[in-house]
């Protein structure tokens, strides 16, 4: 036990490492369903401040140590989730090479329109070809560096949401585990 959060807040902090992983590589790069990746932030975290506590068995311990805890756990799954988001989208916005549909060749190596520069150039193509001209212009985007400044703030925008729905869910689920086992086990109400 540490002086401001228990041993078992850490295993959970882990436990909340493997658990963003998984969320992330399942939602982002298995399936791409990215926008469950917020709820499952939330309600991981909620898990996770849970989790936390049961791990340091907090039963009718203080407040100020349940929520430590719950805050340490859902920091470390947070900025788990921030940082694999931002890894997969680096990867994914630097290599892209706009295959299928743009940079094709022919039979004979003859290359056929249309064509992008790998990365940036690439990305933005493809936001364009499926119609997001308008609403980028309306935005103020009309070329690939205002395009990138643009798609990093969001990431780093959405980075930053996980960190605090993962941290919200955790004081949520530290502050339930509080109120619901205010009785150590083994004691007797009268």
């Amino acid at each position: 036990m540490s002086r401001f959060v228990d041993r078992g807040a850490v295993f959970a902090s882990w436990v909340g490492l493997g658990m963003a992983v998984t969320v992330v590589v399942s939602f982002v790069l298995v399936i791409p369903i990215e926008f469950l990746v917020g709820p499952c932030a939330l309600l991981g975290g909620m898990l996770i401040g849970y989790y936390a506590n049961t791990r340091s068995e907090r039963f009718g311990g203080p407040w100020r140590r349940v929520i430590a805890n719950a805050l340490l756990a859902g920091l470390v799954t947070g900025l788990t989730y921030a940082v694999l988001l931002l890894g997969v989208k680096a990867i994914f916005f630097n290599a892209d090479n706009g295959y299928p549909d743009f940079n094709r060749v022919d039979a004979s190596g003859k290359v056929i329109p249309p064509v992008c520069a790998t990365g940036a150039a690439c990305t933005y193509a493809r936001y364009l070809a499926i119609g997001r001209g308008p609403a980028f212009e309306a935005a103020g985007i009309s070329d690939v560096d205002e395009f990138t400044r643009f798609y990093w703030s969001e990431q780093v925008n959405t980075s930053v949401l996980m960190v605090t729905l993962s941290v919200v869910g955790s004081l949520a689920g530290g502050a339930m585990f509080g109120a619901a086992n205010r009785r150590k086990p083994g004691t007797v109400e009268r």
